[in-house]
């Protein structure tokens, strides 16, 4: 199983490029659910208005992955009149689609993480109270916590706590490497133009 972090962006883009970003994950997860594949979302950054992104981070999962990224990676252009701007001659819309591979992202080091044992809370009688069964996980380097008491077993709780933990980090580290790419994005006054890899025409309401 494959895993791969897609990020589209507005760059310094209009309103419009924002609401081509929404526009274009709405698209990319309703194909990437025809061919079998799981897309989430991991982090959506607002627009001003309703239905608009300046940003969009999600995970790719699933096998044979480069059929669906070839077809988006890359620019993508909107073609359509401005939902916002009546009298507005431009009609086309710019947005950036970039990939993260999992792998090369992910630098999860269980050394980094610290771990305690502490008293189950809620229901379950006096024997969860009593028996240190829950687990905290805290990654050392990001501050990140995670608390686990599903199970009556230490061992099991560990493991998820663990988990859980591992895809917080994940979403942690895609952030800070999202930001960066975000800076890069931003250094450019416009997106690349006129080498777009997908073109699309469909109103932008």
């Amino acid at each position: 199983m494959e895993r791969m972090i897609i990020q589209i962006t507005a760059g310094r883009g209009p309103l419009e490029c924002c609401r081509v970003v929404a526009k274009v994950q709405s698209l990319m997860v309703k194909q990437a659910k025809k061919q079998g594949l799981r897309l989430e979302v991991l982090e959506n950054k607002l627009g001003q208005l309703t239905g608009t992104l300046l940003s969009t981070a999600m995970m790719l999962t699933g096998s044979r992955l480069e059929g669906f990224l070839e077809e988006w990676v890359g620019t993508v252009q909107w073609v359509a009149p401005s939902p916002y701007r009546k009298y507005h001659k431009r009609k086309n819309w710019f947005v950036g689609v970039a990939t993260f591979d999992v792998k090369e992202l992910l630098c999860w080091d269980v050394k980094e993480v610290k771990i305690d044992t502490c008293r189950s809370a809620g229901p379950g009688g006096q024997h969860v109270n009593k028996v240190e069964t829950a687990v905290r996980a805290k990654h050392l380097p990001s501050g990140i916590q995670v608390v686990a008491m599903d199970s009556r077993s230490q061992l099991e709780n560990k493991k998820a706590c663990l988990a859980r933990l591992e895809a917080k980090v994940l979403v942690w580290q895609t952030e800070q490497l999202l930001e960066q790419q975000q800076d890069q994005w931003q250094a450019h006054n416009e997106l690349e133009r006129g080498n777009a890899v997908k073109t699309i025409k469909q109103e932008l309401f």
